[in-house]
């Protein structure tokens, strides 16, 4: 096996295995800095439900953490300058290629629901969940503060 082969497997399964250690989010899990905090509950009824898909956040961290590895693997190409600048560039657009993948992987499906409040008003919350979780007529609670809202059946 080469120098480059002992290298490669371990940096692109670290990266794989960093991507799979992110938390799957749910209408029915809250984080730390969410509990014992006052939420306002509205009720209402479903007026709309749409499937959506909920994309990772725009970090860019799957993509820069695959090209740093990938530029630290490739750079171990060859026996020159040259061939390990050409081989550090390489690995980090193959790198960088492959993180993004991996981090578009991790897309969740959701459902956006248009609920129309007692009140009057009407609002849309996109959240984690599947079309068999609500059907359109469904009385609702609408818990949150705004930043982390929610629907309940």
């Amino acid at each position: 096996m080469t120098k480059i082969q002992y290298l490669t497997l371990p940096l692109f399964a670290s990266a794989a295995l960093l991507g799979a250690c992110t938390p799957q989010p749910s209408p029915n899990s809250y984080s730390r800095t969410e509990t014992m905090r006052p939420q306002s509950v509205e009720l209402g009824t479903l007026q709309n439900i749409r499937p959506v898909n909920i994309r990772p956040g725009e970090t860019r961290l799957g993509m820069g953490t695959g090209a740093i590895l990938g530029g630290i693997a490739g750079s171990q190409i060859g026996g020159g300058t040259a061939a390990n600048v050409a081989g550090g560039v390489a690995g980090a657009v193959a790198g960088g290629a492959l993180g993004s993948a991996l981090q578009g992987s991790q897309n969740t499906p959701g459902l956006e629901l248009t609920v129309q409040l007692d009140s009057g008003s009407t609002i849309a919350i996109v959240q984690p969940g599947g079309p068999n979780d609500f059907r359109v007529g469904d009385r609702v609670r609408v818990v949150g503060n705004g930043e982390n809202t929610r629907v309940s059946r």
